[in-house]
């Protein structure tokens, strides 16, 4: 039973990075259609990046203490791109060119929600595996 509760701790926690992802692609969304302008929707985008960041990494983290290292392997790959974003300092929105890098932020973001939904299904598919082996 204590797997169970793992994998629905996993699940809410990819549920709230994905909502952080979509938060972002909704403020860039707002931006290309002028329905904000480009200091709040550069505001808004960082305001939330660290919190990605942390959560993605918390995530990886609590596969590695429950002892579900294939999901915590999977998570390296979108932990190792997050950690070179912030170690070249391109983690953050520039006010300035916001405009110029639209649609690479935007297709960025876009990946990152694919990669998650890809970790979202597979954390439904273990958390279902793991309640009908408790069953028998």
């Amino acid at each position: 039973m204590g797997d169970l509760y793992a994998w629905l701790i996993s699940f809410f926690i990819l549920i709230a990075l994905i909502i952080i992802v979509v938060f972002q692609l909704m403020c860039l969304a707002d931006l290309e259609f002028d329905y904000i302008n480009p200091y709040d929707s550069a505001s808004r985008i960082n305001k939330v990046v660290m919190a990605e960041f942390i959560t993605e990494g918390v995530l990886a983290f609590f596969y590695l203490i429950t002892g579900h290292w294939c999901m915590s392997l999977l998570c390296v790959p979108y932990m190792y791109y997050n950690w070179k974003q912030y170690s070249r300092g391109q983690h953050l929105v520039d006010v300035t060119e916001i405009f110029n890098m639209l649609s690479w932020e935007k297709k960025q973001r876009l990946f990152k929600v694919a990669y998650l939904i890809i970790l979202l299904f597979l954390s439904i598919f273990w958390m279902i595996f793991s309640v009908l082996q408790d069953d028998e």
